[in-house]
């Protein structure tokens, strides 16, 4: 799963940034003024993202737990190296 944590998150971020632009447009569209359609693009954009793209979401959350899973085991690695522990 490791192999594919960047490229979901960069999915994940392209999205969200796709979603706000899409939200803007459509806000400029309805004559609200760019720099307001632009803020509550932003604001809106956050819990519709949690929804339309969960399964993206889970991925790079499941991606993030991984990672910092292995680097915690590397920490206590190098930790019980240092203190001149046996690795079994």
């Amino acid at each position: 799963m490791e192999a594919h944590f960047g490229r979901d998150l960069a999915l994940y971020t392209a999205a969200r940034i796709a979603l706000v632009a899409v939200v803007t447009v459509i806000l400029v569209l309805v004559k609200i003024p760019l720099l307001v359609g632009l803020a509550v693009a932003v604001v809106v954009a956050f819990p519709l993202s949690l929804v339309l793209f969960r399964g993206l979401n889970q991925r790079v959350t499941a991606g993030m737990a991984e990672r910092n899973e292995s680097r915690r085991a590397e920490r206590e690695r190098l930790r019980a190296e240092l203190r001149g522990d046996k690795e079994s």
